[in-house]
């Protein structure tokens, strides 16, 4: 795999950040989450195991536009 499943987008101008889950050979929007909790529960039920792992580690997640956990636009 080139790139991590999970993405993070960039904040949106209203705050929360877009998830998306890479799989099938598709994108697959999990949701708008407003914090860790929030990705940690869209993880969880997309079936990973162990979602709270997983939120560092750059095989499974991708932070885009800001540093990792931080979920508002400014």
């Amino acid at each position: 795999m080139g790139s991590a499943p999970v993405v993070v987008h960039r904040p949106s101008q209203s705050g929360g950040r877009r998830v998306t889950l890479h799989r099938h050979g598709r994108d697959e929007i999990l949701g708008l989450a407003h914090s860790d909790h929030d990705l940690v529960v869209f993880l969880e039920a997309a079936g990973v195991i162990n979602p709270d792992r997983v939120l560092d580690d750059p095989r499974w997640v991708e932070w885009r536009g800001r540093r990792p956990h931080q979920w508002s636009a400014a």
